[in-house]
């Protein structure tokens, strides 16, 4: 498996072409219905992703951890999936693979939170040996 940054960047990018092509072709039909797929692409996939990639490569000893692969399973899944739920919502009427994942997309976000509470509180030393700007570089 990839380093967990470089996953979630790669990722992140993935989501953002969706969003862009499908956003060009909303705009070049003039037809806007899914602009919620299109939005959610590129801020849970594109934004979120390419945040959680850029936080992992400043802060590795975030990655020091089965939560940092958990993290990624479970965002990565949901950014590309609950744009899908949705646009399933919306076309057939049927909205539980969106709010299903909505719900995977939370957990990804609580296991970010638990595995940021683990380094910058009970691993002190790990988070005050490595600047961002160290490894970064």
């Amino acid at each position: 498996m990839p380093k967990i940054d470089v996953a979630f960047i790669f990722l992140s990018v993935v989501c953002l072409m969706i969003g862009l092509v499908l956003g060009i072709g909303m705009g070049a039909s003039h037809n806007f219905q899914l602009a919620p797929v299109h939005a959610h692409l590129n801020l849970l996939g594109w934004a979120s992703l390419a945040l959680f990639g850029l936080i992992y490569r400043a802060y590795p000893a975030l990655t020091r951890s089965w939560l940092a692969k958990l993290h990624l399973w479970l965002s990565g899944v949901a950014a590309l999936a609950f744009p899908a739920g949705i646009y399933v919502s919306i076309t057939y009427e049927k909205p539980m693979l969106a709010i299903l994942m909505s719900l995977v997309a939370l957990a990804g976000v609580i296991t970010f939170f638990l595995n940021l509470i683990r380094v910058f509180f009970f691993v002190p030393e790990a988070s005050a040996t490595e600047s961002p700007a160290r490894s970064l570089a």
